[in-house]
Formats: C-alpha cells, sequence, structure tokens
C-alpha cells in the first residue's frame, strides 16, 4: 500500500492530525495502535479540554474526534506498526499482520503510557479512585484525602498541584529519600497539607465502588515491618510515563528516556546524527515529557500534519 500521509497513533495527536491532512487532501491513513483513543480512554469524565463546558466522558470524545476525521476522508485502520524503515523516502513500514505501507510522510503519535506499580487493583479502581494524571484529574478530589506514589519531581509536582485543591497529601515513597531536586524537596517539606510516608510500599487498595484507602506496609528495617490501611479517596500514580517509541529505536534520535527529539520549535523529527529526517513529524506524548495534556497533543498533531502538507508540496 502506498500513502502520502501515515499517521501512527490514534489520540488526541493522530486524530487532529487525520483531521488536518484529510482537509488538505493528503488522503491520510492512521493505523490506531496497542489503544485505541489513547491515555483519555483510561479515564472518565475530561473537563479542561475547550468546548465542552460540562465536560466529556474520555472514550466519548475520542469517538467524536474519531468520527470527524473519517468524515473528512481519513483511512483509519486498526493495527500497530511493528517494524520501520526511515532509512530513505518513500518510507517502508510494516503492520502486526505483515502488510506493508509505503510513505511519502509519516506523522509519529504513538503516545506515552504510566508506569504503574502491577497491582491487580490498579486496573480494578481505573477511573474510580485511580489516576496517573493530577492535573487531569485533581478537581475530582477537592477537599478529599488523596495519595501520590513516588519520590521524584514529578511525584513532588503532582503532590504540590493536589495540595492546592485536597485537604490532605499523602507521598508513598519506597526509599527513606526524595529523589526530587533540593527546591522540590523543600516545597513539599514546607507544605502543611503534604505528609511524606518514607520506606513504604503500596500492597493494593480497598473500596466498595471506588477507592476508599491504601494497603500499605512500612519497612522498619529486617524483618520488621508495619503493615496497615491508609484512608484515601484518590491514588495517583507518579512514578513516570514510558514513550511508546521503541519500534523507532535507531532510527530515529530519541532522549534517554525514550522520547523523541524534534528540531526546537517544530514538530520535525530528528535523525540519530542531528539531522532532520525529511518528511518524518512527531506529535503528542511520544515527543513531550513535559506538558502531557491532551489539548498540547492535538495542538502538535494540527503543526504536524501542516510541517507534513508544506513538505510534500516542496
Amino acid at each position: 500500500m502506498n500513502t502520502k500521509c501515515l499517521i501512527i497513533g490514534s489520540g488526541p495527536a493522530g486524530y487532529t492530525a487525520a483531521i488536518y491532512a484529510s482537509r488538505a487532501n493528503l488522503s491520510p491513513v492512521l493505523y490506531c495502535g496497542l489503544q485505541m483513543g489513547g491515555q483519555l480512554t483510561q479515564t472518565t469524565i475530561v473537563e479542561n479540554f475547550p468546548g465542552y463546558p460540562e465536560g466529556i466522558d474520555g472514550n466519548e470524545m475520542m469517538m467524536q474526534l474519531q468520527q470527524q476525521a473519517k468524515r473528512f476522508g481519513a483511512d483509519i485502520r486498526d493495527g500497530i506498526i511493528t517494524k520501520a524503515d526511515l532509512s530513505q523516502r518513500p518510507y517502508l513500514l510494516t503492520t502486526d499482520r505483515g502488510e506493508e505501507i509505503q510513505a511519502e510522510t509519516v506523522i509519529i503519535a504513538t503516545g506515552a503510557s504510566a508506569k504503574y506499580l502491577g497491582l491487580d487493583d490498579e486496573k480494578k479502581y481505573n477511573g474510580m479512585g485511580v489516576s496517573a494524571c493530577a492535573t487531569c484529574d485533581g478537581f475530582f478530589y477537592r477537599k478529599k484525602t488523596v495519595a501520590v506514589v513516588g519520590g521524584g519531581d514529578t511525584a513532588c509536582e503532582e503532590a504540590i498541584y493536589l495540595a492546592q485543591l485536597c485537604k490532605k497529601v499523602y507521598m508513598i515513597v519506597r526509599k527513606p529519600y526524595l529523589r526530587a531536586s533540593d527546591v522540590m524537596q523543600r516545597r513539599v517539606m514546607e507544605n502543611e497539607k503534604i505528609e511524606v510516608l518514607f520506606e513504604h510500599n503500596t500492597l493494593g487498595l480497598y473500596g466498595e465502588n471506588g477507592v476508599e484507602g491504601a494497603h500499605v506496609v512500612r519497612r522498619k528495617g529486617e524483618p520488621d515491618e508495619e503493615r496497615y490501611d491508609l484512608p484515601i479517596d484518590g491514588f495517583f500514580l507518579a512514578i513516570g510515563h514510558k514513550p511508546n517509541t521503541d519500534v523507532f529505536r535507531g532510527q530515529i534520535k530519541l532522549d534517554e528516556t525514550g522520547y523523541i527529539c524534534t528540531q526546537p520549535g517544530t514538530p520535525r523529527v530528528l535523525a540519530p546524527n542531528g539531522e532532520v529526517v525529511p518528511g518524518v513529524f512527531a506529535a503528542g506524548d511520544c515527543a513531550d515529557p513535559v506538558y502531557r495534556q491532551a489539548i498540547v497533543a492535538a495542538g502538535s498533531g494540527c503543526q504536524a500534519a501542516l510541517e507534513a502538507e508544506r513538505f510534500l508540496q516542496k
């Protein structure tokens, strides 16, 4: 199969890119990837995306974006890109079903996946008290008690943000110290709403119709430990994200954690040698270790599609 524009990923970035590319008569083909709709399908109500004053269910929002892309002619397909050869144009990519695609331009919008502890209860209470985004879901816990798992800068930022909304924030930290920068540690320790639980691990969660608490264990030194229940209303994971970019490793430049490196101020993807890969663009969380918000991803999808259109015109 040949296409002018191949879009990989179906979150806000991928679908927005498909809308713009379709309207530019690029006849884009979009492969949805592992998780159709991206991370927003793992949340319930989205309240901070412009245009939805009453909020909207994450799955419904992504279905609307998909329908909008289809309306303008985007060819949206199930499937995962498992192999990529970006050494020369047209670029050759292969799906998990063995289908080969030759693409004049490629927009990578594969997103990033939040890291979880691996507890069964994280899946059980997903959307019912478990979250990996304080900015997205913190509003729902106003004047309530929550816990943040993690001890790095991200966890500290999440805890400080939640402390503005919640009556109490626990930080569950497995080590006897915080890994965060000195300034973030100081802000956490000086915040009277935040209590750091050092040398603690989460064993599980409990609750009837949502999270009501966490089963935790505190290490006091081998073999002593203390197990108890910590009453909370929300459980926030802040142990990092993993960008879904492994298939492109060696083909393009990635930072030390796997995020795609782009030419500053543009979505143009860089090769391992630092030069621009012509006709290859990145959008959304796979190239954004900082903001990780749906509205930012959508905007970057627009940028990538506009760049693809201009590239093909040249």
